[in-house]
């Protein structure tokens, strides 16, 4: 793609084989966007809070954050600070993007649009979405899984009252707040994160 400005719209998809109904957001993202700064409002999007690790993988290349502790492992993969979404991806374009190598939440990231904006710099605005996001270190698809049976089953047993009060004491699997979602996201763009 050439050096102009555009913008991508892009379909975040969260575990779409394993979960049902979906959990996703709709970004508007400019091209001058890296790799990181989209693990950044894909957390702020999602209301995660960034706090393990994440790689892209577009088919042919890895793209994470390089670990001093283990340099033969940067021969592998590149360095997701340095490659800008207008660089990478067309319109039409999948890329997958892992959070938390323990839990494992796997994204897909479908680029929808590709259009030429007059706006430069790195942005992002969420357009839309569906369904709160999964705790942080809830144990993956099946740990979220189960989480939901118990505070859907016995809300008010024990177990389920154990398990909201670990979640933050409230969980709605169907709430997604488009407002507080951009709010998160234009917060690292006036913090100009990653």
């Amino acid at each position: 793609m050439s050096n102009a400005s555009v913008y991508f719209i892009l379909h975040v998809q969260l575990e779409p084989l394993h979960l049902s109904p979906p959990i996703w957001r709709r970004l508007l993202v400019s091209g001058d966007c890296t790799l990181r700064k989209l693990h950044h409002f894909i957390q702020a999007a999602m209301g995660w809070h960034s706090s393990h690790l994440h790689e892209f993988n577009d088919g042919l290349h890895r793209y994470l954050p390089p670990d001093p502790d283990f340099p033969d492992f940067e021969l592998e993969t590149r360095d997701d600070r340095k490659y800008k979404l207008r660089r990478l991806l067309k319109e039409g374009d999948r890329l997958r993007y892992v959070y938390d190598f323990g839990d494992s939440w796997e994204h897909v990231i479908a680029v929808e649009k590709v259009e030429p904006c007059d706006a430069s710099g790195s942005w992002c605005e969420v357009l839309d979405g569906a369904r709160a996001c999964p705790p942080e270190d809830v144990g993956g698809v099946p740990g979220y899984l189960q989480f939901l049976e118990v505070i859907q089953a016995q809300p008010l047993g024990d177990e389920g009252r154990e398990a909201l009060a670990w979640a933050g004491s409230a969980f709605d699997a169907e709430l997604f707040d488009r407002r507080a979602a951009n709010a998160a996201v234009q917060r690292i763009c006036n913090n100009f994160w990653g």
